[in-house]
């Protein structure tokens, strides 16, 4: 295990943020480990959570001893998760204890691990600060407070910041910058995107907000001019059908239902947005498709060839296919990553992340692509006929 130990001593520092080590080789005892670092009394510690079924426990260790101990423990797992600033890491054990380590840098920095030894959620709009614009959606009290039931909202909308906070280093602070909001519909995370990016890190935005309901965009359009957002624009219409602008900087489509994901994905890369940000919606095109094929039964292979993909698919994939439920899941997985790997194909670096936790929402797979530096190339073509929506 010395590649490991030379691993653990090569990302145990400052800009460690997490580590998750899974998949044990036994049954019983630890089942999962997680580290992060932490500063006490001015030094830097690491701290190991190690889970059984029914407990965790906690030790912290300064660095040498941390990357021992990290090595220790790969020897009872299979699979290791690594963040740091500036990369990922993957390190997989196989049977017979041989590592190997992946590492993708980072096309953006993430932000650094909060040291602090008693955490509390660092959230960008705080509790008990007041945001106009979370009072008048029914987010905030008069007083700041978060209103009970919307606790979940208010979260998604932080955790969306967070992501825009990452890419801030890809938006250029001496121009105008134009963000397009694909399906906004009631436009908490719009409105919450130009106050955090204009009122509070003071960039020149242009955010266009798109629907296809009038009165939600009337009431979007009564709340801009109270607050006086003077560059944020609510308009009616299909994403499909919107030709109002040559040139845009980033692209957010989140809960766009079906193919109008994928509209607003081939706009964005013709645009040449230097970065989208997308959680999908609904993903039923590739789910009919597959229904379609099985509901042919044993003539569908004489209707579609029998070197039909899909049908071949669905042949090779019965045990999930007999079931609607699984299926659907099923597409809508298969369809994300043909989504992601599209946007690989045509210059973007591409992550596919946890938008928020799935006991808030089963829709919280978030597409962050960021258009890779010119002359830095990856990937084939294969996928630039992925989406074919203009």
């Amino acid at each position: 295990m010395e590649e490991i130990t030379g691993l653990a001593n090569t990302v145990l520092d400052t800009q460690f943020i997490r580590a998750v080590i899974s998949n044990p080789r036994q049954k019983e005892g630890i089942i999962k480990v997680k580290v992060r670092p932490l500063r006490k009394k001015g030094k830097l510690l690491f701290q190991f959570e190690s889970f059984t079924a029914k407990q965790a426990f906690h030790t912290n260790l300064e660095r040498e001893k941390a990357a021992e101990q990290f090595a220790s423990y790969m020897r009872q797992f299979r699979q290791a998760q690594i963040d740091t600033v500036d990369a990922e890491y993957t390190v997989l054990i196989s049977k017979k204890g041989k590592a190997a380590i992946r590492k993708k840098q980072r096309s953006v920095k993430a932000r650094p691990a909060d040291l602090s030894h008693n955490r509390k959620k660092r959230y960008i709009l705080e509790e008990g600060t007041a945001v106009p614009f979370l009072q008048d959606l029914g987010v905030m009290t008069e007083d700041g407070k978060i209103v009970r039931t919307k606790t979940d909202k208010f979260r998604q909308i932080n955790r969306f910041l967070e992501f825009i906070e990452d890419i801030l280093p890809r938006l250029d602070r001496g121009r105008e910058i134009t963000i397009i909001d694909f399906g906004c519909g009631k436009s908490y995370l719009t409105f919450a995107m130009y106050h955090y990016l204009h009122n509070m890190k003071d960039y020149d935005i242009r955010i266009i907000g798109l629907d296809l309901k009038e009165e939600v965009i009337d009431h979007c359009r009564k709340l801009t001019e109270k607050y006086g957002y003077e560059k944020l624009t609510f308009l009616a219409g299909d994403i499909a059908d919107y030709e109002g602008t040559g040139q845009v900087d980033m692209v957010v489509t989140l809960h766009a239902c079906d193919t109008a994901t994928d509209h607003a994905l081939a706009k964005a890369v013709r645009w040449d947005a230097k970065v989208i940000l997308s959680v999908p919606c609904c993903q039923h095109e590739l789910n009919m498709q597959l229904s379609a094929h099985l509901s042919g039964g044993s003539s569908g292979t004489e209707k579609h060839g029998g070197d039909a993909p899909l049908y071949q698919a669905a042949e090779m994939l019965a045990p999930v296919m007999d079931y609607g439920l699984l299926r659907e899941r099923f597409a809508a997985l298969i369809t994300d990553g043909l989504r992601a790997k599209y946007l690989e194909s045509m210059g973007y670096d591409t992550q596919v992340l946890e938008f928020i936790d799935m006991d808030h929402t089963p829709k919280n797979i978030l597409l962050r692509a960021v258009k890779r530096d010119a002359g830095k190339q990856k990937g084939d073509k294969a996928g630039r006929d992925i989406i074919k929506c203009e």
